[in-house]
């Protein structure tokens, strides 16, 4: 019975932890010259001992799916060349879109690639995801910094604060919120320093089926790890000509 129970509980933690924050890139390449379309061009992304790849269309597009948030070097082969150091910004549950791609052999590094936003949000393939997210850069520079609860509630007018200091929806009741940290469901905003936290995001609507049911909001927060500081290291690095 021990044994089925400590099965059960390493299941139940494998789930937990696998809802981690994922995003996209999305793209067309073609030739530098002719502007033609570069079909068949393997795209990817590599990240320590793992790659993340997708092969361009009839049309030149390419989609990269299932890639932890943050900052990444994409690549490109085709024949017998390849593209390297072109910066991406892959953000939770979203879509990093790096716009039509010339491709020219050898080296070349480009200028940063972030998912294009608006008013609304972030900008999908088609309509809007009403989310707000901030990344490690922007949290610096916010004068909210010190506090999590204030930094959340000063993403979206949607937040407000209750008598006892408990954050809730405009329309929702207190306590119908989600808190997710780094995959990990909570109660309450966690009390993390800010310099340890690499995005924040928060949902006001059409909310992913993976943060549960609720009619209140969702607030996703991931912290940096070693993969997120060497990444913006190498990038750093690529950039300056260094590597």
């Amino acid at each position: 019975m021990k044994k089925l129970l400590f099965f059960g509980w390493l299941s139940v933690t494998q789930i937990v932890f696998g809802q981690e924050a994922l995003g996209e890139v999305v793209g067309t390449v073609v030739e530098d010259k002719s502007g033609a379309i570069v079909y068949g061009a393997q795209v990817f992304i590599t990240d320590q001992v793992k790659k993340y790849q997708a092969i361009t269309g009839p049309d030149g597009r390419f989609r990269i799916l299932a890639i932890p948030a943050g900052k990444y070097q994409l690549n490109i082969k085709y024949a017998s060349d390849t593209l390297i150091g072109i910066p991406v910004n892959v953000p939770m549950d979203g879509i990093c879109n790096a716009g039509t791609i010339k491709f020219i052999s050898g080296v070349l590094n480009l200028g940063p690639v972030d998912a294009s936003a608006n008013g609304k949000g972030i900008t999908l393939e088609y309509g809007f995801l009403p989310v707000k997210a901030l990344t490690s850069e922007e949290i610096e520079r916010s004068p909210d910094k010190f506090n999590v609860k204030n930094l959340v509630i000063s993403m979206s007018p949607d937040i407000k604060v209750s008598e006892d200091g408990e954050l809730m929806f405009r329309g929702a009741r207190k306590g119908d919120m989600v808190y997710m940290m780094d995959g990990m469901k909570s109660n309450e905003v966690s009390t993390v320093p800010s310099c340890a936290i690499g995005r924040v995001m928060v949902f006001t609507g059409g909310l992913p089926a993976k943060y549960g049911d609720t009619l209140g909001g969702v607030v996703v927060m991931e912290t940096k790890g070693y993969f997120d500081l060497y990444r913006q290291w190498e990038a750093t690095e690529i950039k300056t000509g260094k590597k």
